[in-house]
């Protein structure tokens, strides 16, 4: 399986402020893969770091099989990114900004872009300073799939946006991962990541916490016990001895049982300290 993202011990130190902490992950070829933690958790800063926006510490990166230390510009060509935060010169319109991107890349993508703007209902007459936050966010969405890279990477790239939008967003995802890209998606949403990605990896306080498929950590060891036992109600996360779960169990009165597969929403809040 190529590896299209390889960052192995990455170490970013701002000072005495926390950068990132011996991060290593891979990213596949065609996967969705989701980026998630909370804001400052870090996943910024090692984007920026796979883009050569900043000078990390320690450790290595690949994209494509390249070190983005000594191949950068051939790098930046395979790559389409959308940062958390969009800004673009005011007093131009949407389709300068557009024809801009593309000309810096060298590159005819008009149908494309075309394709792109009806799918997000982009109107591309309108300035830059009349466009509120979700339409800056379909400018930028536009800008990074023009030119149909190899690697698109998305940092927030749904806040702002309407729930329409957001599916036409994550469909034209699919039909660039079946067409052969590959897909970095940073996030806090968690329903966004148990309902887009293929895998992910989980974020906290500049350090990975884990690495796996979506369908493996919903399919975790831990196990949600709910029931009526001795006239009470319970509920609660159990993860152990099974057996010895059923033998205390059998101590008791038990009027009704179930036993279910935890929530993403339960497992993220397990790695991150959470009841």
């Amino acid at each position: 399986m190529d590896k299209i993202i390889e960052i192995n011990n990455l170490t970013k130190n701002y000072g005495n402020h926390r950068g990132v902490t011996d991060v290593s992950l891979c990213v596949n070829k065609g996967d969705v893969f989701g980026f998630l933690g909370p804001n400052g958790a870090g996943k910024s800063t090692t984007i920026r770091s796979m883009l050569g926006l900043i000078n990390f510490t320690q450790g290595e990166i690949r994209i494509c099989g390249m070190d983005v230390r000594k191949k950068h510009r051939e790098i930046l060509q395979r790559i389409g990114y959308m940062p958390s935060e969009c800004w673009f010169y005011q007093g131009t319109t949407v389709l300068e900004i557009l024809k801009m991107s593309a000309a810096a890349r060298q590159i005819q993508c008009d149908e494309y872009r075309n394709f792109l703007c009806e799918k997000l209902n982009l109107d591309v007459s309108r300035k830059i300073s009349e466009l509120s936050l979700g339409n800056r966010k379909k400018v930028s969405v536009v800008c990074a799939m023009q030119h149909r890279p190899e690697l698109l990477i998305f940092d927030e790239p749904t806040s702002g946006l309407d729930p329409l939008i957001q599916k036409n967003f994550f469909e034209l995802i699919y039909s660039a991962v079946d067409d052969g890209a590959t897909c970095l998606l940073s996030t806090h949403v968690l329903s966004e990541v148990r309902t887009n990605c293929n895998r992910v990896a989980i974020m906290k306080e500049g350090k990975v916490l884990c690495t796996d498929t979506v369908e493996n950590l919903t399919r975790a060891n831990s196990k949600r016990i709910k029931g009526l036992v001795d006239g009470e109600s319970v509920d609660y996360l159990f993860s152990g001895d099974y057996q010895k779960l059923f033998s205390e169990l059998s101590t008791h009165d038990i009027s009704d049982i179930s036993i279910e597969e935890p929530s993403m929403e339960e497992i993220f809040m397990h790695y991150y300290g959470g009841k």
